[in-house]
């Protein structure tokens, strides 16, 4: 029985990951959404990153032991795909495969029992859908535009890819959170 993997971004409106010299969540998270995300559901997963992410999360932690958000993503298990990085690696719980991403997460499908999810690592992210392994794909949309200042766009280089809606919720009167089940396509539909 092979396990489900879900892509899982934080966006602006207009869809950048981030934005230069604006706060964590643009500064606008809120009770509703830091519950959600605190909650054990949201724990139960092995999450995947690329080094870039690894990198910036890893720091994070070291950082903020204290933090319980780092505390409780420094207990879970985590896979870093990177050919930079060299094992072993600093954090706690997270094993390096320097292999392909696409057949390594393929086989972690096939044999891992916990959910799999992304963590950032957008290029990550775009390999997987593109191959076809993304069961869901989950946005949470922050009601900001970064046009001047954002960085990263999320849906750039994606192939295109019809969603059909899953779920959706509203925190704290402001934060959408859209998740779809993904299929990629050859192109427009009827071309």
């Amino acid at each position: 029985m092979s396990t489900t993997l879900m892509v899982d971004f934080i966006i602006s409106l207009d869809g950048y990951a981030g934005a230069e010299g604006w706060p964590g969540f643009w500064g606008m998270e809120g009770p509703e959404y830091l519950a959600f995300i605190d909650s054990d559901a949201e724990k139960q997963h092995v999450t995947l990153m690329g080094a870039n992410t690894y990198r910036l999360m890893s720091g994070f932690a070291a950082d903020m032991a204290d933090d319980p958000g780092m505390v409780a993503m420094t207990a879970m298990p985590k896979v870093v795909f990177s050919s930079t990085l060299k094992a072993p690696l600093d954090w706690a719980n997270t094993e390096l495969i320097d292999g392909d991403a696409v057949e390594a997460v393929r086989g972690l499908k096939a044999r891992e029992s916990r959910p799999l999810r992304t963590l950032g690592s957008v290029t990550l992210c775009r390999a997987l859908l593109a191959a076809g392994l993304v069961d869901r794909y989950r946005v949470v949309v922050f009601p900001v535009i970064t046009g001047v200042t954002g960085s990263h766009r999320i849906f750039d280089g994606l192939p295109d890819v019809a969603l059909e809606l899953a779920d959706s919720r509203l925190f704290d009167g402001r934060l959408q959170l859209l998740e779809y089940v993904p299929t990629v396509l050859d192109g427009p539909p009827g071309a």
